[in-house]
C-alpha cells in the first residue's frame, strides 16, 4: 500500500490532468468494495466517474440459474455445497434462498474450496455431492483441479454445476452495447494473475481503450487510476500492469492449461447482459460424468424478475445503486431482493455498507 503522502500526491496529480468528463469502469468485486470502503470515489474530481461493472460472480448469475439451484437442493440423498454468498441469494420468489431450503430440510453446506466438496463426497459415498461452481478465471482453475482429482481418485458421487464465466466476452459485450460509453478500464488483478497482462490486450488492440491492472489497497487503486487517466489525457491506449508483484505478462500458464484441459467455452447468460457467446466454462464431453446439469437433467426455465430490482442495470454501469427504487428501503443486506445487495462483492452491498 502506498503511504498517505503518496496518495495525496496521486490525487493532486489526477486533479491536474487536462481531461473532461471521464467514465472509468472496474470489473472486479474486490475493487468495488475497496473503492467504497476507502471513499476513493468521493476524493476524485467531480468530472471523473468510477462505475462498477460485472465483477461480482454471484451478481451476474441469472435468476433462472438461481431458481434451478434452489430446486436441485431439494433432491433426496443430495448434498449441495458452495461458497457462503450463494446461500442468501434470493430466488424469483421473495424470501426464497438456499438458507430457506436448508431450513426446509435440504442438505446445503458451505465450503471454502471445491476440494472440500470432494472430500465430503469421499467420506459420504451413499450421497450425491454437487459443488456450485461460481466465479471467473480466478476460481475456475481450482474447480478444474477438483474435477481432475475426482477422476483420478475414482470418486463417482461428485459433480459440478458450472456457472463459471469468462471475463473477456462480458467486457466485449459491454463495449459493443450501443447505449454504453466508457473511457477506460481498471482491470481485475485477481483474474490477471491467471490470464496475465496479455489477457487484456484486446481492449487496446480491438477497441482503442486503455486498461490498467491494479492491486487492491487504496493506494494501489489510486496509482492504477492515475496511470489510466494519464493515458486518456495523452490520447494513448495500452495495457499497463500496476500490480507486477502478482501479475506477469503471460499470467499463470499451468492454471490456463488446466482450464483448457477441463473446460470448453459455451454460451452463457449474464444478468443485465443476456446470453453472451463463448463466455461460460462447461465441462468437456470426456468429463460429462461430473456434470451435474446432465446428471440431474437441470434446465433453467423462464422466471418473472422481482419488481423494481435493478441489479442488471447496476452491474452494467447504467445505474448506480442509490438510483434503484428499492435501495435501502425494500432491499437491504438483512432483507435483500437482488444479489448485488447479498454478495460481499456486490455494488449495492458496498454502497449500503459504506454509504458510498
Amino acid at each position: 500500500m502506498l503511504s498517505g503522502d503518496r496518495s495525496h500526491e496521486l490525487l493532486d496529480a489526477i486533479a491536474a490532468l487536462p481531461i473532461g468528463e471521464t467514465r472509468l469502469m472496474e470489473v472486479c468485486g474486490t475493487h468495488t468494495m475497496s473503492i467504497a470502503k476507502s471513499g476513493i470515489r468521493n476524493l476524485l474530481p467531480k468530472h471523473i466517474h468510477l462505475i462498477s461493472g460485472p465483477g461480482c460472480p454471484v451478481c451476474v448469475t441469472v435468476q433462472e440459474d438461481i431458481d434451478a439451484v434452489l430446486e436441485l437442493a431439494m433432491k433426496p440423498e443430495l448434498i449441495l455445497t458452495g461458497y457462503g454468498d450463494m446461500l442468501r441469494v434470493p430466488g424469483s420468489r421473495k424470501g426464497d434462498s438456499l438458507l430457506r431450503r436448508r431450513a426446509m430440510g435440504a442438505d446445503v453446506r458451505i465450503v471454502y474450496s471445491p476440494m472440500d466438496a470432494l472430500d465430503i463426497a469421499e467420506t459420504e459415498p451413499a450421497k450425491q455431492v454437487v459443488f456450485l461452481g461460481i466465479g471467473f478465471e480466478t476460481t475456475a482453475p481450482g474447480t478444474a483441479a477438483a474435477v481432475i482429482a475426482a477422476k483420478e481418485r475414482g470418486i463417482k458421487n461428485f459433480s459440478l454445476l458450472s456457472m463459471l464465466k469468462s471475463v473477456e466476452p462480458a467486457m466485449r459485450a459491454l463495449i459493443e452495447t450501443n447505449d454504453f460509453s466508457i473511457d477506460g478500464f481498471l482491470c481485475p488483478g485477481h483474474v490477471a494473475t491467471v490470464i496475465g497482462e496479455k489477457g487484456f490486450d484486446f481492449l487496446a488492440e480491438d477497441y482503442g481503450l486503455p486498461g490498467v491492472i491494479g492491486g487492491f489497497e487504496p493506494g494501489e487503486i489510486l496509482l492504477a487510476l492515475y496511470l489510466l487517466l494519464k493515458q486518456i489525457s495523452e490520447g494513448r491506449a495500452v495495457i499497463q500492469n500496476a500490480y507486477p508483484r502478482a501479475v506477469k505478462p503471460e499470467g499463470n500458464p499451468l492454471a490456463c492449461q488446466m482450464l483448457r484441459d477441463v473446460f470448453r467455452l459455451a454460451p452463457a447468460s449474464w444478468r443485465g447482459l443476456g446470453e453472451i457467446p463463448d463466455s461460460g466454462f462447461v465441462l468437456k464431453d470426456e468429463l460429462s460424468n461430473f456434470d451435474a446439469a446432465k446428471r440431474f437433467c437441470i434446465e433453467s426455465g423462464a422466471v418473472v424478475l422481482q419488481n423494481g430490482c435493478r441489479c442488471g442495470e447496476v452491474i452494467t454501469g447504467r445505474r448506480i445503486p442509490k438510483d434503484c427504487p428499492l435501495f435501502g428501503r425494500g432491499c437491504t443486506p438483512e432483507d435483500p431482493v437482488g444479489p448485488c445487495m447479498v454478495s460481499s462483492e456486490g455494488a449495492c452491498a458496498a454502497a449500503y455498507k459504506y454509504q458510498d
